[in-house]
């Protein structure tokens, strides 16, 4: 009987769903809705117990938790310093070489570049995992902010929030562009979140 590797299946499943996820969402409107329905049955009451802007924090730090945790034990930390490390240092090396006009100098970095485009690719596949795994509960918590919001506008119930400088603000008005109040106020709080919680997990040296 052959041996069964539980993590690579859960690894597949995680990767499998993170994808679908991120599929579903991006090709139609009804899988949105059907999506933020969901998590909305699995939150229950707390959108009646608590004001919109801080469900939105909570996820916020939720998602932050979570992404912070999934990329510190998916990403080899330590490769990512070295790539970083010798990207300054070749960057110096290289502009010293230009103003020098050491064309001897430039082409032994130009060799040395390609060397390195193997250490970025590395860099660039560890990073697209962790971006999987992290949707499984990032985007069905945004899909659940989106369908809430909306099903509030149908309903004519306006979720304020009084923002320093710019006063009280509907939450589904657009402050840039597409751009919600409410996705403002949910990257706002996400941004101090996660390195709050990355500067504690001591995860990229952040």
């Amino acid at each position: 009987m052959p041996n069964v590797d539980i993590k690579t299946i859960a690894d597949r499943l995680a990767l499998g769903l993170g994808i679908a996820l991120m599929l579903g969402i991006m090709l139609g409107e009804g899988y949105r809705t059907q999506l933020g329905m969901g998590v909305g049955f699995l939150l229950g009451p707390l959108p009646d117990i608590l004001p919109f802007h801080v469900m939105l924090f909570i996820m916020a730090a939720i998602t932050g938790l979570y992404a912070s945790l999934i990329q510190k034990y998916t990403m080899d930390w330590e490769l990512m310093r070295r790539v970083q490390d010798r990207m300054k240092s070749f960057q110096k090396e290289f502009k010293e070489a230009q103003i020098a006009d050491n064309q001897s100098k430039l082409k032994k970095l130009e060799a040395e570049r390609s060397e390195m485009m193997g250490d970025q690719m590395k860099m660039t596949k560890q990073q697209f995992k962790p971006m999987i795994y992290i949707s499984i509960i990032s985007l069905p918590l945004f899909m659940w902010a989106y369908f809430f919001i909306n099903q509030q506008s149908d309903l004519g119930i306006v979720s304020e929030m009084v923002f320093p400088f710019w006063g009280e603000k509907a939450m589904d008005d657009f402050v840039l562009g597409p751009i919600q109040y409410w996705i403002f106020w949910y990257f706002i709080c996400s941004l101090p979140v996660s390195q709050i919680i990355r500067k504690s997990l001591n995860i990229g040296g952040a």
